[in-house]
């Protein structure tokens, strides 16, 4: 027998499969997904390898193939599922196996287990007394001190033995072999969870959230695994409505996995799902040390947690029966990997559902378009949830225009709406939100009088500011001298709007001299815990106003906030980026649902330059589905995701000149592979012979991907767009193939982005 090897050297050029002789001592024991060591190359030294397949025929020469040397034994067995998943990553992304490999098996080697000893008493009462006479006779007198302690306690802690006692190993050793004792092991799991009471009070749903309960148990009693969309109203429960869905599942012997899109969320979120299945929850984040991840994954592998919660990386728990996968917020760009392969967590949950007969629930207040689009094609079952859990009112949304603030003479970053009421909720002992809308900040020129951003006459994206002094579109490359008067109305008041949350944690310090502050940006959560410690002490009403960026307004629930200011509403509006509406629509939308959550009913101020814009209309009306059919309409304009699939080629090395020649023979050959398609087949019906009269495909670029260059490599982008996503695809494989065979392209780094975010 033969087993398929991938060796794990991260090199493109070696990213194949190599075959091995399998030992008759291993017949039967070697499964796809399990590790190896292999000899390779010349002087056969030892490396790791994975096992993609065993087959019993030989595509070598027999008298070349070399045999397989041993599965380690700390290895740990990783499941053929995994190894199936990651080979569909590579050809869905691009990169290599063992990129692929490294990112659905996280944790390659084990880290030493935590461990519990005890030491047992083995002999009776009467032969121990004996025992403990012959030790004192012997003059052996730290074996005497350890006898009596064990006769007063048959059981002891290993670590009171050897820290209290100053008993040392080799004693301990010696009565052990002597029969006296017994050492016993027990395996500790490190877990980052404080342990909480476990919660059984029973709650009661809303008729939307036992619609769309009942309809889900209905589908998993009868055997049919669907995805499903829950679009729900911020504050709708929908957090209540996933853990009945996994109650479901577990109550079947089955695993559920719940993917988080901040770590901010994970304190406030894994509370309400521990205090539901007790110690049966995992958790998963960046903030874990590699003890407590190993742990994690090992307690999942071994049946010993139900549930795993956790952001992207999660997706890959090693559960054994894998039945659910909840997504939250799946809206949020930080599902999307920026490392290779760059995959998607929605598309890849949906695949590793399908291989594992599993079932998949999206859930947000705003879906993302592809979701919704994929909705409404009939791609997914979509679920609506339109009224709060407790039926309070949604907050109401005042839109401030910041170009009249300017004309009135009030030129500070807080409206005169804003002052006001936040001196109304100071007085009050109620708590306020600010959100400074950051993401995503690429220095768009703007003007303060008009509003007018300046964009690129070809994609309708917003030009970014570059340090040269010029202005520039990251898509097709359209550059023009920055301006300094606004050629819309020739005021002199335009501009890149510059402010940081510590600027305005000032501005409110020096307004409202009494209020108390908390900060939470980058800056003040990098210490592990400091998300819990923010969010707690403003939970606990230790400060009146929380000022931060995005990742305070998502999934958060303070009953006292009955006020959320949104400074800077465009800020993401002009990135240079066709998501840009999409994006300001959400974040505005989850930033005006954090107000009013209890009893008291919410207000949200959005201060904007461009209250007409149909992003900020729609968001201050909480109006999803217009914003949707706005959207939707600009996508298939302009051919851009969900409309069109599009594929992005990042290419990037360290000389200017060959890069700009690489991207023009890259540029060529898409082209001509595009006509071949074009001439052979139509990319819509199938039909082969008929020539389109369009391209199967349409190329932009190259062009900037927003910075020329970093740490002296410059840096080059070429867009592909096309109708059916698997056209990409093949067309991502031709170009690997053509990157492989020229080794012109051996100084240059080329990455795969399909849909780009």
């Amino acid at each position: 027998m033969f087993a398929d090897v991938i060796v794990d050297i991260q090199h493109e050029k070696l990213d194949k499969i190599f075959q091995y002789r399998i030992p008759e001592s291993m017949e039967g024991k070697l499964e796809p997904g399990m590790e190896v060591l292999v000899p390779f190359g010349k002087g056969n030294r030892q490396i790791r390898g994975y096992v993609t397949g065993i087959s019993g025929t030989c595509d070598y020469d027999l008298s070349k193939v070399k045999e397989i040397i041993e599965i380690p034994e700390r290895a740990m067995e990783i499941e053929a599922k995994l190894v199936a998943l990651a080979a569909w990553m590579k050809e869905n992304y691009g990169g290599t196996m063992i990129q692929a490999l490294k990112t659905v098996l996280p944790i390659k080697q084990k880290e030493n287990a935590k461990v519990k000893k005890r030491l047992r008493l083995l002999l009776d009462e009467e032969t121990g007394r004996r025992q403990l006479h012959y030790y004192q006779e012997k003059n052996q007198k730290a074996r005497a001190r350890l006898m009596a302690a064990l006769l007063d306690d048959h059981v002891l802690e290993y670590e009171l033995v050897t820290k209290k006692l100053n008993i040392t190993t080799p004693v301990i050793r010696a009565l052990e072999e002597q029969g006296v004792l017994a050492v016993e092991t027990e395996r500790i799991f490190r877990t980052p969870l404080k342990q909480n009471q476990q919660q059984t009070r029973r709650i009661t749903y809303t008729p939307e959230q036992r619609n769309v309960i009942s309809r889900f148990r209905q589908d998993y009693g009868a055997g049919v695994r669907s995805t499903y969309l829950i679009h729900g109203v911020t504050g709708s429960g929908k957090t209540e409505v996933y853990m009945e869905m996994i109650r479901t599942v577990v109550e079947l012997g089955k695993q559920a996995i719940v993917l988080i899109p901040e770590i901010a969320l994970t304190y406030q979120t894994v509370m309400r799902f521990y205090r539901r299945f007790g110690d049966r929850v995992a958790i998963m984040n960046s903030r874990l040390s590699a003890g407590e991840r190993y742990d994690q994954m090992m307690r999942a592998k071994a049946g010993q947690v139900d549930v795993m919660i956790g952001p992207r990386s999660a997706l890959f728990t090693p559960f054994p029966d894998l039945g659910l996968i909840v997504i939250d917020e799946e809206h949020e760009p930080t599902y999307k990997s920026e490392q290779t392969p760059r995959y998607h967590a929605r598309e890849t949950a949906i695949q590793r559902a399908k291989m594992e007969n599993a079932s998949v629930v999206l859930g947000s207040a705003t879906p993302s378009m592809e979701a919704m689009y994929r909705a409404r094609r009939g791609e997914y079952i979509l679920f609506e949830m339109k009224n709060r859990s407790r039926m309070q009112r949604m907050a109401e949304v005042y839109t401030v225009d910041m170009r009249e603030e300017l004309k009135n003479g009030n030129r500070s970053i807080l409206s005169t709406k804003l002052r006001e009421l936040m001196e109304d909720r100071l007085e009050k002992g109620e708590q306020i939100m600010l959100f400074l809308n950051r993401r995503g900040y690429s220095g768009f020129i703007s003007c303060r009088e008009c509003g007018h951003v300046v964009k690129c006459p070809h994609c309708d994206v917003s030009l970014s500011v570059h340090r040269d002094g010029k202005m520039r579109c990251h898509y097709c490359g359209y550059e023009q001298p920055k301006i300094t008067v606004c050629p819309e109305c020739g005021s002199r008041y335009i501009g890149e709007f510059r402010a940081g949350t510590q600027q305005i944690e000032e501005i409110v310090h020096e307004t409202f001299s009494q209020a108390r502050v908390l900060r939470m940006d980058m800056d003040t959560t990098r210490q592990k815990d400091a998300h819990e410690k923010i969010l707690s002490a403003f939970a606990n009403e230790e400060a009146d106003v929380l000022v931060g960026t995005q990742m305070i307004v998502k999934g958060h629930d303070f009953p006292n906030v009955t006020l959320v200011g949104v400074l800077a509403a465009d800020m993401s509006l002009y990135t240079g980026d066709y998501r840009s509406g999409e994006r300001t629509f959400q974040l505005l939308t989850q930033a005006a649902g954090r107000a009013g959550r209890g009893e008291r009913p919410g207000e949200a101020v959005i201060q904007t330059y461009d209250p007409s814009h149909y992003a900020i209309e729609t968001a201050a009306a909480q109006d999803y589905e217009a914003f949707y059919e706005e959207e939707i309409r600009y996508r298939e304009l302009m051919g851009y995701p969900p409309a069109e699939q599009l594929l992005a080629v990042f290419v990037s090395g360290e000389d200017e000149g060959l890069l700009e020649k690489g991207c023009h023979y890259l540029k060529e050959y898409i082209l001509r592979v595009i006509r071949g398609l074009s001439g052979r087949e139509d990319a819509r019906t199938g039909k082969t012979g008929v020539r389109t009269v369009q391209p199967a495909a349409a190329v932009i670029g190259p062009a900037s991907p927003g910075i020329d260059k970093i740490k002296d490599v410059y840096r080059r982008v070429i867009y592909i767009k096309a109708e059916q996503y698997e056209l990409l695809v093949a067309m991502k494989n031709r170009v690997e193939k053509y990157i492989e065979i020229n080794s012109g392209f051996d100084s240059m780094r080329i990455q795969f982005d399909f849909n780009p975010m």
